[in-house]
């Protein structure tokens, strides 16, 4: 989403983008950005420290001294943009609710924000309010007030999300969901249709009615297989093993009744520990899962287009502790996918009031259950309608723009071209 960010404000203005014109006022941030350059359609700057300390998932959070050393570098090198570029705005994207993960805000707050006008907090994960209060001593969380309260602006996913900003008496609180460019502009061409005659042809079946003995040309491949996709780190919190249960068990219940139908799980994503991995190995060679779970591994690009293309479902019932609005179901969105996924956190805002596509976490029961009623229910119309209101890169950039331009508008008005430096982790 940083990446996003400083591509869609022009660029980072250290990176052969000429120095901003007398007046701007940059913004500095964190999560690999000291700066974008701003276009003219948003009139940002940034100025981008890449900041980035954790090349793995399992690495964040961990205490290294090599981190520490790296942190202090990027510190600096957000000092020297302040004085060298005019950057007046520190923009940080603050931790998790993980130990060593607050300590490297502490040491950003404590080095860099005396240096800027003005700090702005971008609110990727959640959790972190209610972690102060229930995990932390009151020393941790005294400090934690003392360096990051009543910063000037906050910028959070979500309403859920506001509790964290909230806790630290930011001065401004808005909210800007993710975004993300359109993966599937010819969803209403060629998608859409597919997907509708799939469903047709499964219900024809499921209710014995009379089918043709091939399906029509339009459904594509195997149409009485449902093809639920699984598109995340592979680790119990994000939901793999709960995705498991719940396909085993759906096509336990539809073989005892001898339905014409049956699912199929492809699984995407990479292993966070070899604990995981052998027990997803030994799961999968079990019967009733070897024939029907196939793990793909790391995908992006154009081949996780294709699979999220000819998918028929999409199933993320996390329950990770940091999760806060997850860009693989605005993804799965996109393309118009039927989603089942967990009332956890921020995630029911994304859907309709009483979705029937939403689980209790850890009920591999309720998955079963909701996966059947949504391969006969669901075409997946109403997910890409909503994407396009709420979710497409152009909202969430203008969404971020008036954010960060909102953060000056009370001061005498120098500079038409706020502009902001990033630091990422």
């Amino acid at each position: 989403m940083v990446q996003l960010m400083l591509n869609g404000f022009g660029g980072d203005r250290r990176r052969g983008v000429e120095a901003p014109s007398e007046g701007t006022r940059p913004v500095s941030g964190r999560d690999g950005a000291l700066g974008t350059s701003g276009s003219d359609s948003y009139s940002i700057d940034c100025y981008h420290v890449n900041a980035r300390l954790s090349r793995q998932l399992e690495d964040i959070g961990d205490f290294r001294f090599s981190k520490f050393l790296l942190l202090l570098r990027y510190c600096v090198e957000a000092i020297w943009c302040r004085f060298r570029y005019g950057v007046r705005n520190l923009y940080y994207i603050p931790a998790p609710g993980k130990r060593s993960a607050l300590y490297r805000d502490w040491l950003v707050m404590l080095l860099c924000r005396p240096f800027f006008d003005r700090t702005i907090l971008h609110w990727h994960a959640a959790g972190l309010a209610k972690w102060l209060e229930t995990v932390v001593q009151m020393r941790s969380r005294s400090l934690t007030y003392r360096l990051m309260k009543r910063v000037d602006l906050s910028i959070v996913l979500s309403r859920f999300n506001r509790a964290d900003a909230e806790k630290l008496f930011s001065r401004r609180v808005k909210v800007v969901s993710n975004g993300i460019p359109d993966p599937c502009p010819e969803f209403a061409q060629e998608v859409l249709p597919r997907r509708k005659a799939r469903l047709d042809f499964r219900r024809r079946l499921v209710s014995r009615e009379a089918v043709q003995p091939e399906a029509p040309t339009e459904c594509g491949a195997d149409p009485a297989v449902i093809r639920v996709l699984y598109l995340a780190h592979c680790t119990r919190e994000k939901g793999l093993f709960d995705t498991i249960a719940g396909i085993c068990m759906a096509n336990r219940r539809l073989t005892e009744s001898k339905s014409p139908i049956s699912l199929r799980l492809l699984v995407t994503g990479t292993f966070v520990t070899a604990e995981e991995r052998e027990e997803f190995d030994s799961t999968v060679a079990e019967p009733g899962a070897r024939d029907i779970i196939q793990y793909l591994g790391f995908v992006s690009g154009d081949q996780k287009n294709q699979l999220l293309n000819h998918a028929d479902l999409f199933c993320f019932p996390t329950f990770y502790q940091n999760e806060n609005q997850p860009v693989n179901l605005i993804e799965a969105m996109a393309f118009g996918l039927p989603i089942l996924t967990t009332r956890w956190r921020s995630i029911p805002e994304l859907f309709p009031g009483n979705y029937a596509g939403l689980v209790d976490i850890r009920q591999p029961g309720q998955i079963a259950a909701k996966l059947m009623a949504l391969a006969l229910q669901e075409s997946g119309e109403i997910f890409r309608e909503i994407f396009e209101r709420e979710f497409t890169l152009e909202r969430h950039l203008r969404g971020l723009a008036d954010a960060l331009h909102g953060v000056e508008v009370a001061e005498p008005a120098r500079a038409p071209k706020p502009a902001m430096e990033a630091t990422n982790r």
